[in-house]
This record gives C-alpha cells, sequence and structure tokens, in this order.
C-alpha cells in the first residue's frame, strides 16, 4: 500500500479523504491515493477538519502546531501539511497507523 505522501518546501504533504459522520473515528487504508480518514463530527463550520487535525495529530505522535489544513476545507479530499518530521519516519507512523508492517 503506497503511503499518499509528498515533499513541499515546507515539510511533507498527506493527502486525504475525509469520511464525515461516520461511526468512529479511525483511519480506514488509502483510496485514489489519499488516506482514507473516518471522522465522526458533522462537516459543519470546520468541525470535521478540527477532528482531522487533533486526530492526525495524536495518531502520528506530532504537535498540532507541525500540521495544518492547507487545501480543501470544504471538500472531502483534503491536503494537511506536515512540518518537522522525517519523511521515512512519518512513512513507517503511518503504516503503523493503517496497520502494515512497510509503507
Amino acid at each position: 500500500m503506497t503511503i499518499p505522501l509528498t515533499e513541499t518546501k515546507n515539510g511533507l504533504a498527506l493527502k486525504v479523504r475525509v469520511l464525515p459522520r461516520s461511526s468512529r473515528t479511525e483511519a480506514s487504508g488509502v483510496q485514489d491515493g489519499a488516506l482514507k480518514l473516518k471522522i465522526t463530527a458533522p462537516p459543519v463550520e470546520g468541525q470535521a477538519n478540527e477532528a482531522c487535525l487533533r486526530f492526525l495529530a495524536e495518531a502520528l505522535g506530532i504537535r498540532r502546531s507541525q500540521i495544518a489544513l492547507v487545501a480543501g476545507p470544504t471538500s472531502k479530499t483534503k491536503t494537511f501539511s506536515i512540518s518537522g518530521v522525517d519523511r521515512r519516519e512519518l512513512e513507517h507512523r503511518l503504516a503503523a497507523l493503517l496497520g502494515d508492517e512497510k509503507p
């Protein structure tokens, strides 16, 4: 499974496909080149975006200040910028989040 990471001048970009109003918050695989996230929050007033940010920061073991939503605030497909983490390390953390042995 290919982890959807792209290097940018500000760090790494992670493409995410969000499924709001899910029964639980979890990463559920990779779909169309994006990490698929199920989020319990509704897509209202930025609630799902904030839930994604909190979940990703906690699940990837990074500070909330290291991750930002950079594209797709009103779309189901979003891009998050992650700074201060080595690509290889982030790939391993994503693989662990998805239950994979290798990225």
